[in-house]
Order: C-alpha cells, then structure tokens, then sequence
C-alpha cells in the first residue's frame, strides 16, 4: 500500500535515489542533491507534499544549490557532465574520442630557424671580435716616405723573420734556430690580388738595394740616403718594417699597401694546429744547419719539419734562390690546408688555427681581418693553378749580391700597378 499522498509515486521519487530508500544507488547520485528548476509552482489546489515527519527531515527549496533562486546547475539537462554533443558550458570542445589539437609545425620550424639563425650571427659577430682583438698591429706605414702612387689591386709584402721571442731553450734547440739576439728577415714576398689573377714573388734576401732616405720608426729622425747598397735583408736589421718597406717601394717603384710578418714559432705553431701539411719534396734533402732531413717523395710536415724545410738553403744547388722557390710552395699549400671545410667548418680545428696564426702575426696598423682573409684565399689560388709565382728577376751578381733585371723589374710593376695579367718570368 502507498502511503504517498497522490503523485508521490516512487517512479516521482527519483527511482528509488531518493532519501530513505534502501535501493542501490551509485555514490555520485547519493550525494547529488535534487534540484526544481524553474519558478515554485503557483498557489492554489492540486497535489501536495506530505507533512514533514515519519522520519522525512525538511528539506530545502534549491535553486542555486545552496536555497536562492536563479540558480541553475544544469543537473536535470545533463549540463553537468556536458551537453549533448561534446560540449561543456565552456564552449566547443574536443568531439568524444578526437585527440589534442595537431601541432602547428609551421610555427615550430619557424621559431627554430630563428633561433639557430640567431645563435649563428650571435657566434659570427663574437669570433670576428675575437679574431680582431688578436692582431699584432705594430707596423705604422704613416711613417714611410716618398711613397709611390698607389695602382689597381692590392699588394701585401709578406716577411718570414728569425724572431725567437717568446721560445724557450728547449725549442730553439728542438727547431734548430740558435740563439742569436733580435731579429732578421728569413724569407720576403711580395703578393699582388686582383682581377686577373694573383701573383706571388720571392725577393731574394741577398738582392742588392739602395737604402734611400728615411725617418727612423723610432727615433723619427730622418736619415739621408748616401747612395749605400747593402743585402735587402739589411734594410729590416736596421730600422725594422717600415725601412723594409720604404727600401722595396724605392728600388722597385710599387706601393705596398699591407704588410704581414710572422717568426719561427708562429710558423711551426700554424702547421701544427692544422695537422701538418702535405708536400711533395722533388729531393732528398739533408741540412744539418737547418735540421732537414727529408726523402723525395709525399709526406707531411709537422711544425718542426716545416721550419726546417723553408729555411734549408745550403743543401740546395740554387741557395737562396732555390729556396725561396720552396717557401712559395709551402706558404701556398699552408694557405689551401687552412682554407679547407675540414679546418672551417671544424670549430674544434678553427679556433686553434686562428688562434695560433694571429697571435704570431704582426701586421699593419690598416690591416684588418678581411684583408688578411683576401690575402690567405689568394695564396691558395697561386697553388690552386689559378696564380702566378716567381722569383724577382736577377740578371747576375754584383759585390756578392743578387742584382735585379732593371728592364723586366720595370715591366713587371707596370703589369702589377695595372692588375694586368704577368707575362714577365723569374729565376
């Protein structure tokens, strides 16, 4: 028998969820409270809630979950647990069974090519800050006089000294230089850069010169010239680079625009930084002077060896001029070893390359990194085929030195000043 007044069935009571039922419920619904929407219903006769007792506490009048109205929990639509189609009161969402959205790969890449573009001029700008800070500027060419009209392309003289600075005793032993005091030219070259090609030349450390007038880089007195002829080496020993320079622009009538220097334990410090350099020695080589000790054949030359080979001149028919032959070849070989992917593109072989190199140059006080950069690419083209090497014309002896051909010296510079390609050949 129903003791519920009329329409308070149990199907009215919620199926059974209702309070005081002993059916089974799941605990969502036990602790979900029944919710009327809507407005109370108005006054007047109809069905009416039984009288509160027999065990039925009071409940409240929920319309916004806690007695106010205007409250809707969206419970009885289902809104609860989402509408009908997927969606939440927040608004389209993901369909039942669709994943999180794809990623946008088009904002992925573009972000990460601006982020490795950026590490990349970030790490250029510093290693070219880094490299410029390193060059030895010494030289000021300000300081020569008389200098002749400057002429197309650019002309770098490049000086190999006897400088030991810096070298313990255990390495000048090691690299046969000896010990002697200060410093002097080993081996000098003139490189010309331009459009029709490069062109390197060996100026003969014995080459018989006129020292013309000059002001001391030093003192800044300025010193006459009496017409003396002395070895072109002679000319370093005695006021350094900038009588160097003002000596070869006199005799030859061609403006040097740069000038780069390097001693004995930059050298070896190059090669070895870059793993030695292949050579193809034409002979057996022995110089106990210099420490050559070379079979005929492919090889490649450490720092030590290196040296060795450059400076060897007693055990060559040609002396001097044999062996200023051979440093073209290994200065333009250096040059094609330093330029290649394996040593740029290698950070852990660069940075020791340009470290090495520029702590032992000493250049102009104009030089800059782009200049030298000019001056090394066109080293490689001479060994790459694509350039011209050659001894300065001698056309004799005269006092136990090497005299140049006046007429094709002459014809030579022309063919420099102009950028036009050398027709002129060497010793």
């Amino acid at each position: 028998m129903n003791d519920w007044p009329e329409g308070w069935s149990g199907d009215n009571r919620g199926g059974g969820y209702g309070r005081g039922s002993a059916s089974a419920r799941p605990e969502s619904a036990r602790v979900m409270r029944q919710v009327r929407r809507g407005a109370p219903p108005p006054p007047g006769p109809g069905p009416s809630a039984p009288p509160y007792g027999a065990g039925v506490p009071q409940q409240p009048s929920y319309v916004d979950g806690q007695g106010h109205e205007g409250y809707d929990s969206g419970y009885n639509t289902g809104q609860v647990y989402g509408s009908p189609g997927g969606r939440g009161p927040a608004g389209p969402g993901p369909r039942q069974g669709q994943g999180r959205p794809a990623p946008d790969w088009r904002r992925r890449i573009k972000w990460t090519a601006i982020t490795v573009v950026t590490a990349l001029v970030v790490t250029t700008v510093g290693t070219y800050f880094w490299a410029d800070s390193k060059l030895n500027r010494e030289v000021d060419l300000s300081k020569v006089i008389e200098r002749p009209e400057a002429g197309e392309g650019t002309n770098y003289l490049i000086v190999g000294s006897d400088s030991r600075e810096g070298m313990t005793d255990e390495q000048k032993k090691d690299l046969h230089t000896g010990s002697a005091e200060g410093k002097r030219t080993d081996s000098m070259m003139i490189l010309h850069t331009g459009d029709n090609g490069s062109t390197l030349i060996s100026l003969p450390r014995d080459s018989d010169v006129e020292i013309p007038s000059f002001v001391g880089s030093e003192s800044g007195k300025t010193y006459k010239g009496t017409g003396r002829h002395v070895k072109l080496n002679a000319a370093y020993a005695e006021d350094g680079p900038e009588l160097l320079v003002r000596t070869i622009e006199y005799n030859t009538g061609l403006r040097l625009d740069h000038y780069v220097e390097i001693g004995f334990a930059g050298f070896a410090n190059i090669v070895d930084s870059v793993g030695g350099v292949e050579m193809d020695i034409p002979q057996d080589i022995k110089d106990p002077k210099s420490g050559a000790d070379f079979q005929k054949g492919k090889q490649t030359l450490n720092g030590e060896e290196a040296l060795a080979f450059v400076r060897t001149r007693y055990a060559l028919a040609g002396s001097d001029l044999d062996r200023t032959k051979n440093q073209q070849k290994f200065l333009s070989a250096l040059a094609n070893q330093v330029a290649t992917p394996s040593t740029v593109l290698n950070p852990f072989k660069l940075y020791p390359t340009m470290g090495a190199g520029l702590d032992s140059l000493i250049v102009d006080k104009e030089m800059g990194l782009f200049d030298l950069a000019s001056m090394f690419w066109a080293m490689k083209s001479v060994s790459g085929g694509d350039g011209t090497s050659m001894n300065m014309p001698v056309s004799g002896s005269v006092g136990g030195n090497l005299k140049w051909d006046d007429a094709k010296v002459k014809k030579l510079v022309e063919q420099l000043k102009n950028d036009e390609k050398v027709t002129v050949t060497g010793n």
